[in-house]
This record gives structure tokens, sequence and C-alpha cells, in this order.
């Protein structure tokens, strides 16, 4: 199996490309949010930059049979924060 993502890029036109990565990140909200295939899971993450005072919440809600909502939340980061990433290893 591998982790290479199949994307499909579609312009305002409604032309199509076609590429594969193994992974790629939208910028939105002025974060980088990077999607990356592993182990058959979709991993969405945003990155941290030292010195931020906020971290990222996404927020996953259904809308419809083949839709879902994204919403990009900041939260302060609290004084003494360690830099814990969760991922399949822990138990968050």
């Amino acid at each position: 199996m591998t982790d290479a993502l199949q994307l499909v890029l579609e312009d305002t036109d409604g032309t199509q490309l076609e590429t594969s990565c193994t992974r790629f990140a939208v910028i939105w909200q002025g974060r980088e949010l990077w999607v990356q295939q592993v182990n058959g899971q979709l991993l969405i993450g945003v990155d941290v930059e030292e010195g931020d005072t906020e971290y990222a919440n996404l927020l996953l809600r259904p809308m419809a049979t083949n839709l879902v909502s994204l919403q990009l939340e900041m939260e302060p980061a609290e004084a003494g924060d360690d830099d814990h990433v969760h991922g399949p290893e822990c138990d968050h």
C-alpha cells in the first residue's frame, strides 16, 4: 500500500489537472493545513510556528449525506503547554 494521494485540481473554468503527492497544504486563514495519508487514514494538521500564542482546533461537522464542514478555530496557548503532537500513538 502506498501513502501517495491522487489529487484533482480544478480551475474556475472547470479545467482539471491530475497529479499525485505524499502530502499537500492548503493555506487557509493564514495557516498551513497539511493533508496526508498514513496507514489508510487521512490526517489533517495545522503547522505551529515557534512563538505562536494560539493553537488551532479543527472542527468537523456533518452537513448532509455527502458533505462535512471543516472549521478552524484559534485558541490561546496557555503558558507551560508542551509541544505534544497528537497522533495514533497517544491516548488523546
